[in-house]
């Protein structure tokens, strides 16, 4: 019998995968068990952000950054903010052009550098999605007090410091 992740030959064919997800879980010392839950917790805000922010490298991230930069930048650099291979960047921008976001043009010296400039239904989008994003910050910690922010600011750059030191 092949077994799967948490499955053994020893378990009972009434055992679900749930099951056994609680039997891991239990166990979990408490430590690791508080880990799991803050990891958990801490999935579904950056889940949240992504979908709710627009992802990383979408065409909303990408027409706001163009915006804070005055509203045109080389595709090069667009793509090296967003960590785009060149080809992925090409097929964002091409949807974003056909969609009247953005226009493209050669630099007239050196014909193979692009530069992506927003247009103006490009700018508008840029507004709308810089005052969204201002309004949810606005709201996004209102159910902790100013100290709780403060802490909670406090303790994520805590983390920060120390995942970036086990990458290191």
């Amino acid at each position: 019998m092949s077994t799967t992740c948490g499955d053994s030959a020893s378990q009972g064919a009434e055992d679900t995968p749930t099951e056994n997800a609680r039997d891991l879980d239990a166990e979990l010392d408490d430590g690791t068990a508080r880990a799991k839950r803050i990891l958990q917790g801490l999935g579904f805000c950056g889940h949240y952000m992504h979908f709710h922010g627009g992802g990383r490298s979408g065409q909303v991230p990408i027409v706001c950054m163009l915006d804070r930069c005055g509203g045109q930048l080389s595709q090069q650099e667009l793509g090296s903010h967003f960590e785009l291979k060149p080809g992925s960047l090409s097929e964002i921008l091409s949807k974003m052009e056909a969609a009247g976001l953005i226009e493209r043009t050669r630099d007239t010296k050196d014909r193979r550098q692009l530069f992506v400039k927003l247009t103006r239904a490009g700018s508008e989008l840029a507004r709308r999605e810089h005052e969204k994003r201002q309004a949810f910050r606005r709201v996004a910690f209102s159910s902790l007090t100013v100290e709780e922010q403060e802490q909670l600011a406090e303790m994520l750059e805590k983390i920060r410091v120390t995942w970036e030191e086990l990458d290191g």
